[in-house]
């Protein structure tokens, strides 16, 4: 599967993101997806993840109550809803899928997929 993440931007504190994973393919709902992002100068961090249903959801201590994540099998397109944005949000967002099994993945080495990333600012 080939995943583009769009819609990164640059928002003041306080402030709402969407975030749209669009992936090519007819199996899409046979993965695993996952938000995972990267500030400058740090390792790359996991976000949120979503089952193949989009049922079941996992997130990151520091994101959870404000950020949603969803998935529309029928629009092979996954979501991220960032609310209440803080400073320490910023950094590169990237979209990934894992066709493996499990119900949902936190960790960046088992998703096999990777979109090329979208930039996320959050002015103080």
């Amino acid at each position: 599967v080939q995943l583009q993440a769009s819609g990164g931007g640059l928002v003041q504190a306080g402030g709402s993101l969407r975030l749209s994973c669009a992936a090519s393919g007819r199996t899409f709902s046979s993965y695993v997806m996952g938000w995972f992002r990267q500030a400058p100068g740090k390792e790359r961090e996991f976000v949120a993840a979503i089952s193949r249903s989009g049922g079941i959801t996992s997130y990151a201590d520091s994101v959870k109550g404000r950020f949603t994540i969803s998935k529309d099998n029928a629009k092979n397109t996954m979501y991220l809803q960032m609310n209440s944005l803080k400073p320490e949000d910023t950094g590169v967002y990237y979209c990934a899928a894992c066709a493996a099994g499990g119900t949902y993945h936190i960790r960046a080495t088992e998703y096999n997929c990777w979109g090329q990333g979208t930039l996320v600012t959050v002015s103080s």
